[in-house]
């Protein structure tokens, strides 16, 4: 079933800084800071949110479409969805603009200094949902706020079902503006984290965000995951991940679990089971596409966490 990924697509810019930076802040010079720090490893990974669930979501059997925009350096990315056997119906390329990119300084604690680039990302709103055809399912991830905005409009109109995912993205939203588009979606997922800040945001708690959607998923990390749908409530435990290395794009590796069980109307149950595999596999692993994943090592991992195969 085709299903058509809305978010950001980017370049991730990783660098180790072998020491901590608290060695080379001075706290009461924070007002005249300037700071160079030495690195020792430099890498870079494929990145944005649509790209690393349509990468997931392909590996266990999907049909993701990816609509999002790159900019004149994002040639190279048309060419690894390609081969990963992903449709780029809604792949844009913005000639007078870089592609989004994240700068990441890491220290020997896991304190990161991040600098971002939203890029092209800026230009979402240049795609419609309209342009793709034979869309069942879709989900509007982090972009550009216009464009998040314009596609969550369209899939409504359309009357094609979506998953709201705000992600890092929910503080450049009102309150208001998170209720009108939450009045669009049929499902919203967000972490634990978002999930208060949204309730603050729109004066509703979960329970009441639960009863306007057909389902809510909130994520709690190594705590698992609680799906409300239908004035129900489903505990889904953490699958256990062989190690935990980088946390880097376990969330979007969650949400192509969810959509494949929702494109394959699984019960709750068994898609969080399902979300929740592939975010353990994720984590094991360096980067958002880095992991090795079938539907073979998604099966054995299944069975081992939570017993009877659902395929």
């Amino acid at each position: 079933m085709r299903t058509l990924i809305c978010g950001s697509l980017a370049f991730d810019t990783i660098m180790v800084f072998p020491d901590r930076f608290a060695r080379h802040i001075l706290p009461d010079q924070t007002h005249m800071l300037s700071v160079s720090f030495q690195i020792s490893d430099m890498r870079r990974e494929w990145g944005g949110c649509a790209g690393n669930i349509a990468y997931n979501l392909r590996a266990i059997g999907g049909e993701p479409i990816v609509m999002g925009t790159v900019g004149k350096d994002g040639t190279s990315y048309r060419t690894r969805l390609t081969e990963l056997g992903v449709a780029i119906d809604g792949f844009r390329m913005i000639e007078d603009a870089y592609t989004a990119q994240a700068f990441i300084i890491t220290d020997l604690d896991d304190n990161q200094i991040t600098a971002f680039h939203p890029g092209a990302m800026n230009a979402s709103q240049r795609n419609s949902v309209a342009d793709v055809g034979d869309i069942v399912l879709g989900i509007v991830a982090p972009d550009g706020k216009e464009g998040m905005q314009q596609h969550a409009a369209q899939f409504s109109a359309a009357g094609i079902p979506f998953l709201f995912d705000p992600g890092q993205a929910l503080p450049l939203f009102s309150g208001a503006e998170l209720a009108a588009l939450i009045a669009h979606a049929s499902y919203l997922a967000v972490n634990d984290y978002e999930a208060k800040l949204l309730a603050e945001r729109t004066g509703w708690s979960i329970g009441d965000i639960a009863k306007r959607l057909d389902a809510v998923i909130v994520t709690l990390g190594g705590e698992g995951s609680v799906i409300h749908a239908g004035g129900e409530t489903h505990a889904i435990p953490a699958a256990p991940a062989a190690q935990v290395v980088d946390p880097t794009g376990c969330g979007d590796a969650y949400r192509a679990g969810l959509l494949y069980g929702i494109a394959k109307r699984w019960d709750w149950q068994r898609t969080g089971q399902l979300a929740s595999v592939l975010g353990s596999i994720k984590i094991a692993s360096r980067g958002g596409q880095n992991h090795v994943i079938d539907r073979d090592i998604v099966a054995q991992r299944y069975r081992a966490a939570f017993g009877e195969w659902p395929w």
